[in-house]
């Protein structure tokens, strides 16, 4: 597994199944979804993932135009309403760097996700009688730490000493292993997320253990290792010493726009259970 490069569950346990503690189920309708629940810390060690659920939903392509766009967002919402709390102030982080289009992919989402936790306070009672039932969410795409000066982990912090959410929902840029993954797969989590691991930038972990209430990871992967991917290709280990990089795809800013968006609506109806597809999706 050292040589292997991935942030997603589905491939980890590809290569190591039937490991003790980690069970896995498969379901969808749209999406080839994939469960896996690990046990403990101990139980995932071996694939080096800490414990949780981890859904995978895969898909041939998470485009606009797709025939089945409306429907994949409503899976989408459903599968990511299941690890939300029922009540309480959601706190959605957009992590990553804006300005590098691989890792903009939190930033994205963030800035299509309604915020609604200043409703109470700006409008009046009939003006909010006009409106669905809308939960309190905040969002924040604070930028990284080459930017701020802060890492992404002190910022949320603040914000939930502040806020005091109930939950907080981290979007982030995944690497993968396979090349067939990029831009195609989602994947969520419960475990929590180390900001940038997409681009192999690791910084302080967000998780209930750090942050004290739940975190929910999602994110799409955006990058892969290249010497990952020239061993799925060839079956092989790249040779010691030869240089490393992180590959995209060459639409990737095609790829951030349309995975972002179909985020940001699943986002919307899974916080808001009220709000149709076409409201959501006319939020973008």
């Amino acid at each position: 597994m050292a040589s292997i490069r991935t942030d997603l569950a589905v491939e980890c346990t590809a290569a190591a199944p039937a490991l003790p503690g980690i069970t896995q189920q498969t379901r969808g309708t749209y999406f080839s979804t994939t469960e896996i629940c690990i046990k403990n810390d101990t139980c995932g060690a071996p694939i080096g993932k800490p414990a949780g659920r981890y859904v995978t939903l895969e898909t041939d392509s998470l485009n606009r135009s797709h025939e089945s766009y409306a429907q994949m967002a409503q899976e989408l919402a459903e599968e990511l309403g299941a690890f939300l709390p029922a009540e309480g102030c959601v706190f959605v982080a957009g992590l990553g760097n804006r300005a590098i289009t691989p890792d903009a992919l939190g930033p994205r989402t963030a800035a299509k996700v309604l915020a609604t936790r200043h409703f109470s306070q700006a409008m009046t009672e009939e003006e909010r009688s006009c409106l669905p039932e809308l939960r309190p969410v905040c969002v924040l795409a604070g930028g990284v730490l080459g930017q701020t000066g802060m890492e992404s982990a002190e910022l949320i912090h603040a914000v939930c000493r502040e806020v005091q959410p109930a939950a907080v929902v981290a979007v982030d840029a995944l690497a993968c292993a396979e090349l067939s993954r990029l831009g195609t797969t989602i994947q969520m989590s419960d475990s929590g997320i180390s900001p940038g691991s997409g681009v192999a930038n690791h910084r302080r972990e967000l998780s209930r253990r750090t942050l004290g209430i739940p975190v929910i990871a999602l994110g799409i992967p955006t990058v892969v290792d290249l010497h990952t991917a020239a061993q799925s290709i060839y079956g092989r280990p790249v040779p010691k010493g030869q240089p490393n990089m992180m590959v995209t795809p060459r639409d990737v800013d095609r790829l951030i726009d349309h995975t972002g968006d179909l985020l940001a609506c699943a986002l919307n109806m899974a916080l808001h259970p009220g709000m149709s597809f076409e409201q959501a999706e006319s939020l973008g």
